[in-house]
């Protein structure tokens, strides 16, 4: 699978989710600044792991219940968490086995903006439920803009959807500009740790994205509508025992971004690290804080 990218240089309080759409589209607000990356680990409770990226938050999905927590509120681009959001925005109104035909628009996108790609080919017409793979496996930008032209309908009118959902799930700390988390000449999208997170449990709880998400590779069959595909999930994550997923990212201005679970004594545990600035820590990191959780709070 090519991967374009390698070109760029370089909180406790309730805890609501509101499913639905019926809420305005998020009126554009000005862009945060965002700190610079800290050198120094940063722990928010005595014997926590060591976090070094610039945020991170960890939560107990099923009660809301936060965990640890780093800078957890401040806004910063999340580069391909981006994803998430787009395939759960996607099965709102779409079957995984309705057919979306890909246009040359979609590949060319991808390699443009200098985005991850499936390397999805022009005519072919696949079902919903293999995009999401090429979404969030290979982190597919062309995956991403096939599926928001198709069902916004229009990009524009899809990011609108996007930031509507943001709002019904009380991501009030979130506006995206597009499906993909690439930036834009106008300036980035923006969320938090905790925003995302909160994403995190909610798309989780919808079986295809979690099925997907926890998929280390994907084959898929030519037929008389697309050719063969494969795509091996960039999540290296998954090796771990009781790893589900969620999604990873990277952008210069992003950093590498992480949003994982894990289901440790019978719990769930959802978390997402920001700004990271070497590749490998953060599933170090992350595994760290999956092992540490259940020492915190049975103590």
């Amino acid at each position: 699978m090519r991967n374009r990218k390698a070109r760029l240089t370089a909180f406790a309080g309730a805890f609501a989710l509101v499913t639905g759409l019926g809420v305005p589209a998020y009126a554009q607000t000005a862009a945060p600044s965002v700190a610079a990356p800290s050198l120094a680990a940063s722990t928010a409770d005595a014997g926590a792991p060591a976090v070094y990226g610039r945020a991170a938050y960890l939560m107990d999905a099923r009660s809301g219940a936060a965990l640890f927590g780093k800078a957890a509120d401040t806004r910063m681009p999340i580069a391909s968490l981006t994803k998430t959001m787009t395939a759960y925005v996607v099965l709102q109104s779409a079957k995984p086995t309705d057919m979306v035909e890909i246009a040359a628009q979609d590949a060319r996108y991808a390699e443009d903006g200098g985005g991850t790609t499936a390397d999805l080919r022009p005519g072919d017409r696949l079902p919903v439920g293999e995009l999401l793979y090429a979404l969030m496996l290979p982190s597919g930008a062309d995956a991403a803009h096939a599926l928001a032209r198709t069902y916004g309908p229009g990009v524009p009118g899809f990011v609108a959807k996007m930031n509507a959902t943001a709002r019904s799930l009380g991501m009030n700390d979130t506006r995206y500009v597009n499906a993909d988390g690439l930036p834009t000449p106008a300036g980035d999208g923006w969320s938090t740790a905790r925003d995302q997170a909160v994403l995190a449990a909610k798309a989780l709880q919808v079986p295809l994205i979690e099925g997907v998400a926890g998929t280390r590779y994907h084959e898929l069959a030519a037929t008389e509508e697309h050719g063969a595909y494969g795509w091996r999930n960039t999540n290296r994550l998954l090796a771990e025992p009781g790893v589900i997923g969620l999604k990873t990212g990277f952008t210069r201005a992003a950093g590498y971004s992480l949003a994982f679970a894990g289901d440790r004594d019978g719990r769930r545990l959802v978390g997402v690290i920001l700004g990271e600035s070497i590749s490998s820590r953060r599933y170090d990191t992350a595994q760290a804080l999956l092992t540490w959780a259940p020492t915190r709070a049975s103590a």
